[in-house]
């Protein structure tokens, strides 16, 4: 699958699950919620241990799901995770030594941006979707838009995570910068911690709605 097919998918998917997954015995109840709710991207952070496990359990077990790694820091952890097979890499930040050793790999990467200056790092790089983090204490969409103005004919998109919510879903998604959501709040850690699986996927099955609602009136 190439770049553009990854991030066509993720645009159509709308929404991505962020999760901290602490036991790697999780992760395939935790996909196969989500996916039973609508929700079929996710990303796993690696912040802990159990989260390349969980990365290989999901793509044996759950072929429906695309997941890939969040929190990438460094240029080793992108070669782990690119053989490790996940469908892209997402980084808080944007280090052109990280984006440089996605790019080398082959894996879709969108690094973090927050400021005009980060955006014109990420052009320079070839970047084309952006994460744009901690989006509601930045000043969520009206900062963005205001941000992103110049660049806006380039064809730029944005997933915002951090202050997503059910709350302001809507609002996100129907505005053409945003590719795509991502939250926590589908399945908080001590959720998932608690095998919650049908919390989780009564939320991803209220995300998934209003993905369908807000882009269907923007199709239409």
């Amino acid at each position: 699958m190439s770049i553009e097919d990854v991030y066509s998918d993720l645009e159509t998917a709308g929404v991505l699950a962020v999760l901290v997954v602490d036991d790697a015995a999780d992760a395939v109840p935790l996909a196969e919620a989500l996916l039973a709710g609508g929700v079929n991207a996710m990303e796993l952070t690696l912040r802990t241990e159990a989260a390349m496990d969980s990365l290989v359990a999901i793509r044996q077990s759950v072929p429906g799901m695309k997941v890939g790694i969040g929190t990438i820091l460094t240029p080793v952890q992108v070669e782990q995770v690119a053989a490790a097979g996940a469908a892209f890499g997402v980084s808080p930040g944007i280090n052109p030594e990280v984006v440089k050793a996605a790019r080398n790999c082959g894996l879709p990467f969108a690094p973090g941006i927050a400021t005009p200056t980060d955006i014109e790092t990420a052009l320079s790089l070839g970047c084309r979707r952006l994460k744009f983090f901690p989006a509601a204490p930045s000043g969520g969409l009206p900062y963005l838009r205001s941000i992103a103005a110049p660049y806006n004919h380039l064809g730029l998109k944005y997933i915002p995570l951090g202050g997503v919510s059910m709350q302001n879903i809507a609002e996100y998604l129907g505005d053409p910068l945003i590719a795509a959501v991502g939250g926590s709040w589908l399945a908080p850690r001590n959720v998932v911690a608690a095998k919650d699986w049908t919390a989780i996927e009564a939320n991803a099955k209220e995300a998934r709605q209003a993905v369908d609602a807000v882009r269907g009136q923007v199709a239409s």
